[in-house]
């Protein structure tokens, strides 16, 4: 299942499904910007460099996995640790609710001000390209949702399972990442998903849902440093 690919999910999302959606630094690469501040390589000889570089095309952004080597001209701002998480058996979960794909201008902008009113700062005016999102309405109001992200041949990640803080509790969440990492199955492909080791309520939900831990990964966030902050990390 070539699960080692999971230990540098950004190099190979770029590589494989997503790679139109990337720029290219030899042996990194990231995103573009618009579409999810995430960058992966191969070899840290080169990827100061890269990331010098494409600190000038977005005000913060994340390398996962392994630390790289970065010139005094970043910051380091925040190290995340998050769990990595493999559906490997999935629980069968009663979809009561009525969930629709997000396609339109206007239910995408209702995804976009809703994970950003949550999760502020990762989701980027064109994340809805990097796969299907769906959600939940109540009285013309979307209150809860989650989609696909990074993409592989054989793996895709499941991501933005944001609900309103208003609307928790009433078992939205767990219906749309089952019906979100059924419709990811249905293209012979495995869901995973990432969320921070901290955030132990929702891995106790994913668990229930049928993922494993399987390693944990960090994200790594940067920042080009203003002038007269320069400073080893």
């Amino acid at each position: 299942m070539d699960l080692y690919k999971l230990d540098n999910p950004v190099w190979y999302a770029l590589v494989e499904t997503h790679q139109r959606f990337g720029i290219d630094y030899d042996q990194t690469r990231f995103y573009q910007p618009d579409y999810c501040p995430f960058g992966g390589f191969q070899e840290n000889a080169n990827v100061s460099k890269a990331i010098d570089d494409y600190s000038t095309l977005t005000d913060s952004f994340f390398v996962v996995g392994e630390r790289p080597v970065f010139n005094a001209t970043i910051q380091l701002i925040n190290r995340l640790v998050c769990e990595q998480m493999l559906l490997t058996n999935g629980t069968p979960i009663s979809i009561s609710e009525n969930i629709i794909e997000l396609k339109s201008d206007q239910q995408l902008a209702n995804l976009h001000q809703l994970v950003n009113l949550v999760q502020p700062g990762y989701f980027r005016i064109k994340t809805p390209e990097m796969g299907r999102y769906y959600g939940i309405y109540k009285e013309g109001v979307l209150v809860a949702v989650t989609g696909e992200r990074m993409q592989m041949d054989n793996f895709t990640e499941v991501s933005a399972v944001v609900t309103h803080p208003n609307h928790t509790r009433k078992g939205y969440a767990k219906q749309l990442v089952t019906h979100t990492t059924k419709e990811i199955i249905k293209l012979g492909k495995t869901p995973y998903l990432h969320v921070a080791a901290s955030n132990l309520g929702a891995i106790a939900l994913y668990q229930k849902l049928g993922f494993e831990l399987r390693r944990q990964i960090d994200f790594w966030q940067f920042k080009k440093k203003q002038m007269g902050m320069y400073k080893t990390e």
